[in-house]
């Protein structure tokens, strides 16, 4: 559940804010937001899906955001906010409540942060407790350092962008506007290069940056690597959950997303508007299309060039019966060639 605000709204404020239809008093008190299933009566949560219909009759929620094929059946229970995506309402009032209940950090400098004296600072700028900022480094207006945050030496971090606490930003990256960046996060630490001599390996310096786009988030503990020559570019919109590994010189479209654990290796170059459910993983020199989505789990170890979901998790079972179909699956070639043979036998 939502975490509560210092006062609670009243729809008519709420609707006055972010649009929407109401049925019912402009004056009922909101306090928070809540699901359906554990709203109270002075909260507010919202239907998006024809399978929780069952819920709508039960719910002790004081307001339900609802599409039009709902309103007579939400209306009959309480309050109701009428809106063409119920779904994409709840996520705006998400961020109208947050803005409201949140705490945020005060401009200015932290007396025990470091900030380097050819650093350029814009206006509405907060850097918190012992955040670092190097040499040349440019911070735009109403951006927030969190503490024991780093950004390194002629680094550059667009407007209205947040870092949370210990997040590092490198050298010579770009950072766009109105991104949000979770504790943990790197950006611009070196790529895996090595070349193998002798039995040993010797390191090949990364030599290029990273360069981020607009409204850009990414999750806890997600890191973004230099290229090794040419930058690594991550596009407006893109969304990375945590522990994301994005590799050397990869290059993603925008309005892409990632869920957690996703690996991406080097020169992979992923189009506008894919998905990767948690787990999946890129080879490295690999292209994805626009609009290609991939399940959960899935290995992707060819160029895919044609939008659509593409899969190749196998399935789990207990593990005798596992190992039995693993071995079967290893003899699939001969069995081809088996039935094949047997095949033209039958036709003679």
């Amino acid at each position: 559940m939502a975490e509560p605000s210092l006062e609670p709204a009243r729809l008519g404020e709420l609707v006055a804010a972010l649009g929407g239809e109401l049925v019912g008093d402009p004056a009922v008190l909101i306090a928070s937001i809540a699901p359906l299933e554990s709203a109270g009566p002075e909260a507010i949560s919202f239907l998006s899906s024809a399978k929780y219909r069952s819920q709508l009759a039960v719910t002790r929620a004081a307001c339900v955001i609802v599409a039009e094929a709902l309103r007579e059946e939400a209306a009959q229970r309480g309050a109701a906010i009428v809106t063409d995506d119920p779904y994409l309402y709840f996520a705006r009032l998400t961020q109208w409540w947050a803005a409201r209940c949140r705490p945020r950090p005060s401009a200015g400098i932290h007396p025990s942060a470091v900030v380097h004296a050819s650093a350029v600072l814009g206006a509405g700028v907060s850097v918190g407790p012992l955040a670092v900022i190097e040499a040349g480094a440019i911070v735009e207006d109403d951006v927030v350092i969190g503490p024991h945050s780093v950004v390194g030496a002629r680094a550059r971090i667009g407007s209205g962008t947040r870092l949370a606490a210990h997040v590092t930003i490198g050298f010579d990256c770009v950072v766009g506007s109105r991104c949000i960046f979770h504790s943990g996060v790197v950006v611009g630490a070196d790529g895996f290069g090595f070349a193998p001599h002798q039995g040993t390996w010797v390191k090949i310096e990364q030599l290029g940056a990273v360069r981020i786009g607009n409204d850009v988030e990414l999750g806890a503990n997600t890191c973004v690597d230099r290229g090794a020559l040419d930058d690594t570019v991550i596009e407006d919109g893109v969304k990375l959950d945590n522990l994301v590994q994005i590799a050397h010189n990869v290059h993603i479209g925008e309005h892409s997303a990632m869920a957690g654990c996703v690996g991406v290796a080097g020169s992979a170059r992923i189009g506008k508007h894919c998905t990767v459910g948690g787990a999946g993983m890129i080879l490295g020199h690999l292209t994805l299309a626009d609009h290609v989505h991939v399940s959960s789990g899935t290995l992707i170890s060819r160029s895919v060039l044609k939008p659509g979901l593409y899969s190749g998790a196998f399935p789990f079972d207990d593990n005798a019966s596992w190992e039995k179909n693993a071995a079967t699956l290893r003899q699939l070639h001969a069995l081809r060639d088996r039935i094949r043979a047997l095949e033209k036998e039958v036709k003679k």
